[in-house]
């Protein structure tokens, strides 16, 4: 079974939470459109993260996520608040969500935290979730170090729980890669950013289209919080700083606001622009209808080619 059937969507599709991007309304859009939309909550705080509900709920009668980091002091009252609105799914990051999933079952909301390795991947079964969305390093934003491709099917083979695929998918091809490794369903994030409803700047999605295959470069290593993001002036000075100095505080001095210096105000030089490596094969604006839609066309022609490459007559 695909995960959009247990979840009652279209699409076995979950729209990435991205900083500052994944509002409410994108969620909602991205819900209307066929797939699992994601309000990010980041540094929200409870009341925040109740008006966002809120609002995705006046603007979809679909199923939509909330995303919620586990370090935000915010995390017990938000939890709450998700406890008492009842959203479909909950997925996490940056932690354990072990404490609050018994009583975010109980209320039927599936608990679904990103991980980026095997040994997590099996915590996170331990502690009863209800799948996992692994996460390869070719994914924007803040990654691990294993790719996609190494990365799923040894999740798979290690857990008995469902597994969502993310990293390096924005179209039918990676779709069908995904499903093949053993996933039921794909997470997408980059090939989102050029959606005609995405809240970016026009700046953002221009950096996205303009990326070429190499155009990505993960800072913050040396600090153990890699970040994939977009070669620009503002990378370049991190990754010097980072060689020069060791603190971390110089470090993140650097990059405070800079994520919203690209959303918000399009500075795609010396904001932080996140974005996955698939960003070289994204070359145009389109609905999140039409990306969705092409994701699923795109699986089924390519699915058809496989089986007369590989079975020919005999498939």
């Amino acid at each position: 079974m695909m995960i959009n059937e247990i979840l009652g969507i279209k699409y076995p599709i979950f729209q990435g939470a991205m900083a500052n991007i994944s509002t409410a309304e994108f969620a909602a859009d991205v819900s209307n459109s066929g797939a699992l939309g994601i309000i990010g909550t980041g540094a929200m705080d409870s009341k925040m993260v109740r008006e966002s509900i809120k609002k995705c709920k006046e603007l979809t009668d679909k199923p939509f996520g909330v995303n919620v980091m586990l370090m935000n002091p915010y995390c017990d009252e938000i939890i709450e608040v998700i406890l008492e609105e009842k959203v479909a799914v909950v997925t996490t990051g940056a932690g354990n969500p072990g404490v609050y999933v018994e009583k975010l079952k109980a209320q039927g909301i599936k608990v679904i935290p990103v991980v980026p390795s095997v040994a997590l991947a099996r915590r996170m079964e331990s502690v009863g979730v209800d799948a996992v969305i692994v996460e390869g390093t070719e994914s924007g934003g803040h990654v691990g170090e294993l790719s996609t491709m190494a990365l799923v099917p040894q999740v798979v083979d290690a857990i008995n729980i469902p597994v969502i695929a993310a990293g390096g998918i924005a179209d039918g091809r990676g779709f069908n890669a995904a499903i093949s490794l053993g996933a039921i369903g794909v997470q997408v994030g980059t090939c989102l950013l050029v959606a005609k409803e995405c809240p970016v700047h026009q700046n953002y999605k221009n950096a996205v289209i303009k990326a070429k295959d190499i155009d990505t470069v993960v800072t913050g290593r040396s600090i153990n919080t890699p970040v994939r993001i977009l070669k620009n002036d503002m990378s370049r000075k991190f990754l010097q700083l980072e060689k020069e100095v060791s603190s971390r505080e110089e470090l993140e001095k650097l990059t405070l606001g800079s994520l919203k210096k690209a959303v918000v105000e399009g500075d795609v030089k010396n904001g932080s622009v996140m974005l996955g490596q698939i960003s070289g094969m994204i070359k145009e604006e389109k609905t999140l209808k039409e990306i969705f839609e092409n994701i699923m066309e795109e699986s089924k022609v390519e699915f058809k080619r496989l089986k007369n490459l590989i079975g020919g007559d005999n498939a």
